[in-house]
């Protein structure tokens, strides 16, 4: 039987990506549901190709102007829109597997609603778990949905590990995460406060969305990976680790007690680890190219803990710290950076001013364990604010 997919972003990159392979595979894959934020026109395109049963928009304005297009194409899909939907496709039961690549804490709602239905969840929104926590994964326990992390980083690590997870502990010494070190690797620290939005979104090895991006070259992605590593594989944080690597070709490894070290590698391609999510446990064709060792640069690698690294990306380190604060914190962190990157995006403030707003708001809220959805919203909404009243006080 076909697996069918809901999608929930489909028109990012991941999700174009999520589309780009399910095109190989018609025997394997059928879309059921698509879901997209405003890009009403690229959603159409999608819902000709893959005529699915339901696609959902963010908004109200958008979907009925996608509704009128679906109408006039002559396509059975029914049009939805809103938050409420959104859940409603994940949960649906016709539902086998879920790609959840909604951006920041957008998608955390469906996110949920799918692991309480039990699907096959298929994770690339890393702030489901770095704002959802123990809550997340406790809907994923009670609803017995299997959780698979498209992130290449955690597919890596996931590949890596051993398959019994509860080996995991007794058997592993440490994680490593590699970063790529971003456009401002080897940039001098003091000319940061002069970094444009065009030139942070311009990765050298990744195609990715812009606020991605940005946090990319802060290295804010990667406390957020350090952050989604600890949830999903149940290690201590003094047992994460992470190494630059700027060819991107080791996507992250595993170090055993033994101090060998399991690796996965392959190109700059997130297709690769869709497809493995996709098909797991089997592999099929991800359209990516293969790695040609004999034209492999020197693969080379950076301690982060170093001086000028430590000056040039001091978010990183936030990770460990939000682990080590109450439960919740993680989550104003994630809110505090999604504002200030917005901010950076909108040019209010500078781009070495992320992490000020970051500390700023991490400063200003004292989190209480979140019991419910209802809580990690609150919680989520008063990091906004304070985030955008340290915003306030840097812009001119």
């Amino acid at each position: 039987m076909k697996q069918r997919l809901a999608v929930l972003g489909s028109t990012g990159s991941i999700g174009t990506s999520t589309l780009d392979v399910v095109a190989r595979h018609p025997d394997r894959f059928e879309v059921f549901a698509l879901s997209a934020a405003t890009q009403v026109d690229l959603m159409l395109r999608q819902c000709q190709q893959f005529q699915p049963a339901f696609a959902v928009m963010a908004k109200e304005e958008a979907g009925r102007a996608l509704a009128a297009k679906i109408e006039s194409s002559g396509l059975a899909t029914r049009v939805l829109w809103g938050a409420d939907a959104l859940d409603t496709i994940a949960s649906h039961e016709q539902v086998d597997a879920v790609m959840a690549a909604i951006v920041g804490a957008a998608g955390l709602s469906s996110c949920l609603a799918a692991a309480r239905a039990g699907k096959k969840l298929l994770l690339a929104n890393k702030e489901a778990l770095v704002v959802g926590g123990d809550l997340f994964l406790d809907a994923v326990r009670q609803g017995g949905a299997r959780l698979l992390p498209i992130d290449s980083e955690h597919s890596a690590i996931f590949q890596s590990l051993p398959e019994d997870p509860s080996t995991w502990d007794a058997r592993v010494e440490k994680i490593i995460l590699t970063a790529s070190g971003g456009p401002f690797r080897t940039r001098e620290v003091a000319s940061l406060r002069e970094v444009t939005p065009e030139q942070a979104c311009a990765h050298p090895n990744w195609v990715m969305g812009r606020k991605i991006s940005v946090d990319s070259a802060t290295m804010m992605n990667k406390a957020l990976e350090v952050i989604e590593a600890r949830y999903l594989f149940g290690l201590e944080p003094k047992r994460l680790e992470v190494v630059i690597h700027p060819q991107s070709v080791i996507h992250s490894m595993v170090q055993y007690r033994d101090t060998s070290v399991v690796a996965q590698l392959g190109t700059p391609d997130m297709r690769v680890p869709i497809a493995y999510g996709l098909a797991w446990p089997e592999r099929v064709a991800s359209g990516a190219q293969a790695l040609d060792f004999t034209q492999l640069a020197d693969m080379s690698f950076e301690s982060f803990d170093t001086r000028s690294h430590r000056q040039r990306f001091p978010g990183l380190q936030l990770a460990w710290d939000a682990l080590a604060a109450a439960p919740g914190t993680t989550a104003v962190l994630n809110a505090a950076n999604e504002e200030a990157v917005a901010a950076f995006l909108e040019r209010r403030i500078r781009f070495d001013q992320i992490h000020d707003v970051n500390v700023a708001t991490l400063t200003a809220v004292s989190p209480s364990r979140p019991g419910s959805l209802a809580d990690l919203l609150a919680l989520d909404a008063q990091s906004r604010s304070a985030a955008q009243a340290a915003i306030r006080r840097l812009t001119p």
